[in-house]
């Protein structure tokens, strides 16, 4: 990017706000940026910080800064989803006055705000911080703020499973505060009801509201809702109107306001009616502001029709561009290789269900008897169980949990995916098929009913563990397409497939959100597009990780793949931060080990052998000789990807850090800290001139990134339309490429203008076959006045030969004058 380059960008006729209206499918104009950045907020990075990196976000052409949730979370919560006081702003992060600051500086620069909101559940970790909590637990069912948690109150008194294994063992070390209003058990805390003081701490305790168990009964016995299968975050009623005003009134002020642009929601699937909830909010903050939800579709998966809002946070996008960069002739050999390593030939499909399974009778029987209970209670189910076995009921709703083909259905809409998981459950148990129809028939019956309200919310919470928590660390064939909002048995994405997706989102949803990485990423964009290098040489790959897994065992064949994978696709890795992956992978996986059922030596075992590794001069050279050969195509990869995301239908997120390479695995690793000092530094450096090489300092992707993001917030008309560009010559398969905002798409009396994205695809592929030959890409409307804004260049003639367009990086950004 020159100087000259970024002034052609800048110098639009077009209003220079990132944030515009335009509508959306019929519906009423909505503030829209033309991209996000996302930045996590944390006592580390306060709204201060923030404040200072505003200039660098400005320059490098973002359109808003799409913030973590802002509420009051837990004390050193890095992330902020787990929120004790809706009510107020996070001092940690810098309190009322730092938001005002904040959003005052996002004014001054003409940037929007997308702020992320937690409706689905708050933090419980330690009770005294969150002020509803502690009256509930002080006063039980008579709290004033009972009404706002999902508790199932006839079961007794709460159970909180924060104790250790042996439970009377450890109620021996309660001990009731000086001034008899606590109760204590080490650095824990929780309230004596008035009255109940008297006696020695057991005693006090069992006057309580409240029951501290071991913390191995919160799986099955646990009495309050909760998010997944963490018991401290405590699901709250938001259907109840009151709830939706207390836990929404604070960030519904900011939007009054006139300091929120948009909003997405985290975790729609785990709301009693999230289209109830949706309108309610639309409702609230009204027509013009944008609104998406953190919503994970299947393949195929549409958004409900009655959702009042813009999209999603992209996951499926993520899957597409990611998916076009695989080489689907890998497959073959990837499959047989780990089905030897790991000595069995299970499906993906198989494996899933497996997992949904067990998490369905171990971590999530707690949510499974809950419904059980409220199924018992329905005539025509209660009718299915005469002469069944005790325990058919709650294997019943297990197998119909299992069963869903996506997330939940949202009754009446969505009844295939019903009507599905009845089909599932059928085939694995048709011993149950009475119970099972009786189900089903009740949930149809009653499609708003408690009956199936539970039923659809802990579909989501089995398929988020049970697949993306359990699957994912398991089914180890290739791990580029292990993500969130992944398809692992898809290997991988076909131009024609690609294509076709990003016209939908064009045509349908044009302001849905995309990602290449979040903080809920399994690994991040680059790490994924350097592991996509291995679709290409699958009998290298194999090779050195029979070798390798030879001289560096671990104690799981499955956890093996993994973790050569990672270990490859996140080079150079500390061994500490290798360790902390791999303990939460095995962990995650439940074969060997897990959080429930800790095994020692495996623990042990898989801890040292990050350091093992990394100690061995002889590994470390063969690794290093061999990620030497792969990180050059990957640089492609994710240069690739990046532009496709940039410049594609949507409005594309860099998420933090990402506009640098950024070898990232899963969270904590992909929140810490970002040397944004550099990325300022270099920014500057291609502002004055510099075309830098494509090496690990990440120039090349900031400029990628910055050319791009620019061109979306100074001349959005150019992202109109979408036509997928076909390349023509023998290496024209790896091209992806297309056109928008041009004459042809926009019709007659349209501007001669428009932008053309080109992107090489299967780069080993194509050094195999000896580059690009004579393949070349028509460009449209026959024009031949194309400039290459990347490198400032003229491209020569209407059908460039993609080895001269291709010359300096594999990507190119075309424009015409305006």
């Amino acid at each position: 990017m020159t100087s000259s380059s970024e002034s052609r960008v800048s110098e639009s006729p077009v209003s220079e706000s990132p944030v515009s209206e335009s509508p959306v499918s019929g519906r009423p104009a909505r503030h829209v940026p033309s991209s996000t950045y996302r930045l996590q907020f944390s006592a580390q990075q306060t709204f201060a910080h923030g404040v200072a990196l505003l200039d660098y976000l400005d320059a490098l052409g973002v359109g808003a800064l799409y913030a973590s949730p802002l509420l009051e979370s837990g004390a050193g919560s890095n992330h902020g989803y787990d929120v004790v006081d809706p009510t107020r702003v996070s001092a940690e992060r810098g309190g009322e006055l730092g938001r005002k600051d904040l959003v005052a500086a996002l004014r001054e620069r003409g940037l929007g705000l997308l702020l992320d909101i937690v409706p689905n559940h708050v933090g419980v970790d330690v009770p005294l911080a969150n002020p509803w909590w502690w009256d509930v637990l002080t006063h039980g069912r008579s709290s004033r703020h009972a009404a706002k948690f999902d508790v199932d109150w006839d079961a007794g008194p709460v159970l909180l499973p924060v104790l250790g294994e042996d439970e009377n063992e450890a109620l021996d070390a309660l001990v009731v505060s000086p001034d008899r209003t606590e109760l204590r058990y080490y650095e824990h805390a929780f309230p004596v009801a008035p009255g109940t003081a008297d006696g020695t701490a057991r005693e006090v305790h069992e006057r309580q509201h409240y029951r501290l168990v071991s913390w191995k009964r919160g799986a099955a016995e646990l009495t309050y809702r909760r998010f997944f299968d963490v018991s401290t975050l405590a699901a709250v009623r938001v259907e109840d109107p009151d709830v939706f005003e207390a836990t929404h009134a604070e960030v519904l002020r900011w939007v009054a306001a006139g300091e929120v642009d948009g909003i997405r929601v985290d975790h729609p699937d785990g709301l009693s009616h999230p289209g109830e909830y949706l309108q309610r909010l639309r409702a609230a903050i009204g027509p013009d502001r944008w609104l998406l939800v953190e919503k994970i579709l299947g393949v195929g998966e549409e958004l409900p029709a009655s959702w009042p809002v813009d999209g999603t946070t992209g996951y499926e996008a993520l899957r597409h561009i990611g998916g076009v960069f695989v080489d689907p002739a890998g497959a073959g050999l990837l499959t047989q290789f780990t089905a030897e390593h790991v000595g069995s030939k299970e499906s993906a499909h198989s494996g899933e269900h497996r997992a949904r399974r067990e998490v369905a009778s171990t971590i999530l029987a707690a949510e499974v008897r809950r419904i059980a209970g409220v199924a018992a209670a329905v005539p025509a189910v209660a009718a299915a169980l005469d002469g069944a076995p005790e325990d058919a009921l709650g294997d019943a709703v297990a197998e119909l949990l299992c069963g869903f083909p996506v997330y939940r259905s949202y009754l009446p809409e969505g009844r295939e995916a019903l009507d599905t998981a009845l089909t599932v459950a059928r085939t694995h148990r048709p011993d149950l098929a009475p119970v099972l129809l009786a189900l089903h028939a009740a949930m149809l019956a009653d499609p708003h009913g408690e009956l199936t309200t539970r039923v659809q919310q802990t579909s989501g919470m089995i398929m988020a563990k049970g697949v993306e928590d359990t699957a994912f660390y398991r089914w180890n064939r290739f791990v580029a397409l292990n993500e969130v909002g992944g398809a692992p048995d898809r290997f991988g994405v076909s131009p024609a497939e690609f294509h076709a997706a990003a016209a939908a989102r064009e045509a349908s949803s044009p302001a849905t959100m995309t990602t290449l990485s979040t903080h809920d990423t399994k690994r991040s964009e680059d790490v994924r597009a350097r592991l996509a290098v291995l679709s290409e040489m699958p009998t290298e790959w194999i090779d050195v990780v029979r070798r390798w897994s030879a001289r560096r065992p671990l104690p799981d064949r499955s956890l093996d793949l993994l973790a050569w994978q990672c270990l490859v696709g996140a080079w150079p890795i500390p061994a500490d931060r290798m360790a902390a992956y791999l303990t939460k992978a095995s962990k995650e996986a439940k074969l060997v080990t897990s959080h429930v059922e800790a095994v020692a030596e495996v623990d042990e075992a898989v801890a040292a052998w990050a350091g093992e590794v990394l100690s061995d001069p002889d590994l470390v050279a063969e690794i290093e000789a061999f990620v030497a050969r792969i990180e050059g195509p990957g640089r492609s990869n994710s240069l690739g990807q990046k532009l496709l995301q940039l410049a594609g239908p949507g409005v594309p997120d860099i998420y933090q850090g990402t506009e640098f390479f950024e070898y990232s695995l899963v969270d904590p690793d992909n929140r810490r800290p970002v040397d944004f000092a550099a990325r300022r530094a270099t920014l500057g450096r291609l502002d004055e001139g510099e075309l830098p090489e494509i090496g690990p300092d990440g120039a090349a992707k900031l400029l990628v990134t910055a050319t791009a993001a620019r061109l979306r917030r100074y001349r959005p008309e150019l992202f109109a339309g979408y036509r997928a560009l076909p390349a023509s010559g023998p290496a024209a398969e790896h091209a992806v490429a297309f056109a928008r905002g041009t004459a042809s798409l926009l019709g007659p009396g349209a501007q001669a203008s428009g932008m053309v994205a080109v992107a090489t695809r299967l780069p080993v592929g194509l050094a195999a076959r000896g580059g690009w030959g004579d393949t070349v890409l028509p460009l449209p409307d026959g024009a031949d006045d194309w400039h290459d804004i990347l490198t400032d260049t003229p491209v020569d003639g209407a059908a460039p030969r993609l080895g001269d367009l291709l010359l300096r990086y594999p990507v190119a950004l075309l424009v015409r004058p305006a």
